[in-house]
């Protein structure tokens, strides 16, 4: 499958798979659209309904590493503990991981790296807030022993990956959230709402990035 380094229209990079006419990120922006769905949308809402319990995140799929490294960035910055579990089949090279600039540009360079660097299949401490594990799975095999607190849903799109997006996936995810846990995802298809909202969530469509008018944010209601 060949992979090519893309510009996006915020100075950082994306990935392209011309064969299957897809970008790991928008061209509108690769690290603005992270940051409005999975940081702004997901993990700071988080964030503010519960200011020190630790966050338990799992991300479908690790890609570039770019929302890993942003959400290292909020652990930091906010100072909390964050768990984050990523999953990954087709895992990019070191060559590829060498071109793209997210370290540099947010001065996360050796951290950018140890997230790629990082062994698979074990909890590694990246810092004192932040602990990565990496698993080579595919999302259909996932099955996490631990609670979830925020789930990054970063899928190809239902045209590429179909079989992701249906509603036994979303049944897994639910299972493996907490109660008042979210669910993140750019798609706001109305059949993937729908398989959201079929396997328990409550579905909310919020503003997308810029290009995109919506988005989803899917929620676990607390039990009484």
């Amino acid at each position: 499958m060949q992979r090519e380094i893309k510009l996006t229209a915020d100075g950082s990079h994306t990935i392209a798979i011309p064969e299957m006419n897809v970008t790991y990120h928008s061209h509108h922006g690769a690290m603005a659209e992270s940051m409005h769905v999975f940081i702004d949308a997901g993990l700071n809402h988080l964030f503010n309904q519960s200011t020190t319990q630790p966050v338990n995140i799992l991300e479908m799929g690790l890609g570039t590493g770019l929302n890993a490294l942003l959400t290292l960035q909020e652990a930091i910055k906010h100072k909390r503990s964050i768990h984050y579990t990523a999953i990954e089949i087709f895992p990019l090279t070191q060559t590829e991981i060498g071109q793209l600039n997210y370290g540099k540009m947010l001065s996360l360079q050796k951290e950018f790296l140890q997230l790629h660097n990082a062994s698979w299949d074990e909890d590694i401490c990246i810092n004192e807030f932040f602990t990565l594990k990496k698993i080579n799975v595919s999302l259909l095999e996932l099955n996490l022993i631990y609670p979830i607190n925020c789930i990054y849903f970063d899928a190809f799109s239902p045209i590429v990956q179909p079989e992701l997006w249906t509603l036994p996936v979303f049944e897994n995810l639910f299972r493996l959230l907490t109660p008042g846990g979210i669910l993140v995802t750019y798609c706001s298809k109305s059949e993937v709402r729908k398989a959201i909202a079929d396997a328990g969530f409550t579905v909310t469509k919020i503003p997308g990035p810029y290009g995109k008018r919506e988005m989803v944010r899917a929620g676990k209601q607390l039990t009484d």
